[in-house]
């Protein structure tokens, strides 16, 4: 009768841990009488016992002690019969998804020493798999995306939720008849191993054929089927967006339809039945029956608790008026906002001046026949400001970088527009990932807030090393560029890891070297000159030396070149008006060139010797408002207004710049070089770009520039130097003349410019990006573009519709290390210059920042 008794506890302390641990059988099988020990055993319910032993059966490849340790369960530990101790054990056990089957038997006791008894049944492990019915490749491909690993148990729920992916991922991709079936076979080379056989038929591809509306009289199929952005029927030409029947995606596409009649007004509009019919050419038609309702309209709209903005000022930002059709997602995103940082709405209104606490709620009080009743329900509360404001993640930057960037203070009024301005502020450093994320924290007992920025630091400096053969002969390059470099610390040798960084200054040095030409750089930039303002200062210098090279012999004469030494200085200022996204920048810059037996071409003349000048002041106007990312900007906008002029020398003499006939190759050499010995000219540049975001991943990015470069005085005329070249992939290549190289994909490297170049151009240009990554290690971006422009020698000529079109696909990859590398593929629609045929296809290679 006792052990009896003992059958009776433990059943009722098992039954209980199924009901309520939900352990993963549906049944456990608590007392097998004849496998109990036949010595009597009694215990007293509830009452606490030493555990003095377990013993485990039914092991095969796991050992008592490994079983033991799973249970958490000690020897000498006190245990109640029945306990959460004990319960707790079993469900470990069924937690180690190691086990099928788990029961216990109480073995003995000896006073107020138990021993307890668990019988366990191992759970196969998997040794092998094998999918048929598909390629290898894609087989190979499947296992690596599933839980099929050698090892692993076989569990029910394995083979379940195993069988579920494989026909899922065929039905996602339009073969919805998959069959997938999975035999389980005992392999005999080891203890307790299984292999597994996958058998995959997909079937044949099913599409859809036609999306058909019942009830539909307001909006037509057309509409309906267009707000089904995932869900499309089948068409010829269609490559961009297949005809599959993807479950989720058309209950998403459902749902946009409810929402298409929503903005129309109609919102008591509903799916009375919606699903799927089979052709029999395989393909399937989507039945939709709808009831659209009536469409209503707005009636009053009311504000209620506003003491900050009048009712007027509320309703311009809401701009809803009576007798609109009512549209409430309109309403929503125009109250509460729509997540974009530009959302121009209410309540970004009110946390823009400071009432961080304020609550707003636009509630439907009275609806009249068609007509909606609208109340906007304010309560601003008291204005937050701000208390405390960290940065975290900078590990390399220092935070002195990043504070004075910010836009919030401690002390200032909340503002959710000046957060948003500092996000936008530390992506342009380049420093940081672009997703740069505030952590607000309000404190509501005392009306302040807590803001932290946290950032993701990436690579801020970037190496170029490479040797290549051109032109006859090996290039050597070194490039070093370090865009957050700190030069106070330049002589710290703690600094050096490997290099001084933290403090926001540019340092770059280029070295580059062949037998026919070498040319080093040196460039440094202070963005807060001073330290308390944002005023720039930046200095460059560099020297290039050209040789002269037999193109028959491919020999050198060294004792023939160009030498160019060029500096320059620059100042850069914030401004405050008309706002401070403008910036104000200068520069003097000089060029030397000596020219010794070079003969370096100038228009249509040759200069053998000489030394010719070039001393020029350069100002531009810019206002950059584009961010939150320099590599992908997804608002905002970029323009710059610039000139670059001389001295305008020949004003100031009365000398006759007309060549004489019958000279001597010396004295038409002496006659260029004095006439060029000061160059004169002034430029003008304006260039302008606009960034659209349709989503947070996908951007119109569109630009338009010109340029024009004239002279003082008729008798000198245009300056051969300082020209446009218009055409290709836009990267400047080794040029002495002090071109300017303008992009235009399509067509072959400035070849939509005259020999000499051009003194006017113009370049208009859309081009839609879609990120695929933005990483820390690497932002990746895909583009599609529409390009056209034109290269002029003179106002003559000049036609701003006379343009060179393309188009084409592209792709970008930003890395800290390398700086920008991409490919386009364009193809350009019109012929170059002086031929017949069109540019075609055309592959380029962009190195470097192409913004």
């Amino acid at each position: 009768m006792k052990l009896f008794s003992a059958a009776i506890v433990f059943t009722a302390l098992f039954s209980t841990y199924s009901a309520n641990a939900q352990v993963k059988k549906d049944s456990i099988s608590i007392i097998k009488k004849d496998t109990i020990s036949t010595k009597k055993a009694s215990f007293v319910k509830g009452q606490e016992y030493i555990l003095g032993g377990i013993t485990v059966t039914g092991l095969q490849k796991f050992s008592e002690e490994t079983v033991r340790v799973f249970t958490g369960l000690r020897y000498g530990q006190t245990i109640k019969l029945p306990g959460d101790k004990l319960t707790s054990a079993i469900k470990k056990l069924y937690e180690s998804d190691q086990f099928s089957d788990v029961d216990v038997y109480l073995a003995k006791i000896d006073g107020n020493t138990v021993y307890l008894q668990l019988d366990v049944q191992e759970l196969p492990q998997l040794n092998q798999v094998k999918i048929n019915g598909i390629k290898k490749s894609k087989a190979k491909e499947l296992l690596k995306e599933t839980e099929l690993k050698l090892g692993k148990m076989v569990t029910d729920n394995l083979l379940v939720t195993s069988k579920n992916y494989f026909r899922k991922k065929y039905t996602d991709k339009g073969f919805l008849k998959t069959k997938v079936s999975l035999d389980v076979q005992k392999d005999t080379s080891d203890i307790n191993i299984v292999n597994m056989s996958v058998f995959i038929d997909k079937g044949k591809k099913i599409k859809i054929k036609d999306i058909n509306f019942n009830g539909n009289d307001a909006i037509s199929n057309k509409k309906l089927r267009g707000a089904m952005k995932n869900t499309k029927e089948k068409f010829f030409g269609r490559f961009w967006k297949g005809s599959k029947y993807i479950e989720e995606d058309y209950q998403e596409d459902l749902e946009s339809i409810l929402d298409l009649y929503s903005r129309q007004g109609y919102r008591d509009a509903r799916i009375l039945k919606e699903g799927i019919s089979w052709n029999d050419d395989n393909t399937i038609d989507i039945n939709i029956d709808l009831e659209e309702g009536r469409q209503y309209r707005f009636a009053e709209i009311l504000f209620v608790g506003n003491k900050e903005y009048t009712d007027e000022q509320l309703q311009q930002v809401l701009r809803i008026e009576k007798g609109d059709i009512y549209n409430g997602a309109v309403l929503k995103e125009r109250v509460s906002g729509d997540g974009s940082p530009t959302s121009f709405d209410i309540s970004s209104e009110y946390q823009n001046n400071g009432y961080l606490f304020s609550q707003i709620n636009a509630v439907e009080t009275k609806v009249e026949n068609d007509s909606i009743t609208v109340e906007i329900r304010i309560r601003e509360d008291e204005k937050a400001r701000i208390k405390k404001v960290t940065v975290s993640g900078n590990d390399k930057t220092n935070d002195h970088v990043i504070f004075r960037e910010l836009r919030v203070k401690p002390g200032d009024l909340f503002s959710r527009r000046e957060i948003i301005r500092s996000i936008r502020e530390i992506g342009q450093l380049g420093f940081f990932d672009q997703n740069v994320t505030p952590d607000v924290t309000p404190n509501y007992g005392d009306k302040t807030t807590d803001i932290n920025f946290n950032v993701i630091e990436k690579g801020g400096s970037q190496i170029e090393l490479q040797g290549g053969y051109g032109g006859g002969s090996f290039i050597g390059t070194l490039g070093l560029s370090f865009n957050n470099f700190s030069i106070k610390n330049i002589f710290n040798k703690e600094a050096y890891k490997p290099l001084p960084t933290g403090d926001g200054q540019k340092l770059s040095l280029r070295l580059q070297s062949s037998r026919t030409f070498n040319t080093y750089s040196f460039s440094f930039t202070e963005p807060w000159f001073g330290g308390k303002t944002p005023k720039s200062l930046s200095f460059s210098i560099y020297q290039s030396n050209q040789f002269q090279l037999d193109p028959q012999t491919f020999d050198v004469d060294r004792s023939r070149k160009l030498g160019i030494t060029g500096a320059s200085i620059g100042l850069g200022q914030r401004l405050k008006w008309p706002d401070d996204f403008f910036q104000l920048s200068q520069t003097i810059s000089y060029q030397s060139f000596q020219l010794k037996n070079y003969g370096f071409r100038v228009g249509d003349n040759v200069l053998d010797n000489g030394t010719l000048n070039n001393l020029s002041y350069n100002i531009n106007l810019t206002r950059n408002s584009s961010g939150p990312s320099l590599i992908f900007p997804t608002y905002g906008s970029e323009f710059s207004f610039g000139i670059k002029a001389t001295l305008p020398y020949s004003l100031f003499t009365d000398k006759d710049y007309n060549q004489p006939d019958n000279l001597t190759a010396e004295e038409q050499n002496d006659f260029l070089a004095d006439k060029y010995k000061w160059l004169e000219y002034y430029k003008l540049n304006a260039k302008g770009k606009w960034y659209t975001s349709f989503t947070d991943k996908l951007v119109l990015m569109t630009n338009a520039e010109m340029g024009f470069l004239g002279f003082y005085s008729d008798k000198l005329g245009q300056t051969p130097f300082e020209r446009y070249f218009v055409g290709g992939d836009g990267i400047a290549q080794f040029q002495l003349d002090g071109r300017e190289t303008v992009g235009l994909r399509g067509y072959e490297n400035n070849r939509l410019s005259s020999i000499s170049g051009g003194t006017i151009y113009n370049k208009f240009q859309l081009e839609l990006r879609y990120s695929i990554t933005d990483s820390p290690s690497a932002s990746i971006y895909t583009l599609g573009f529409l390009e056209a422009g034109n290269s002029y020698d003179n106002f003559r000529t000049f036609n701003p519709f006379n343009v060179k079109r393309s188009a084409g696909l592209g792709v970008r990859i930003f890395m800290p290390a390398f700086g920008l590398l991409g490919i386009d593929f364009a193809h350009g629609f019109d012929p170059l210059p002086g031929q017949i045929e069109k540019s075609g296809w055309q592959t380029h290679f962009i190195i470097g920042r192409q913004f």
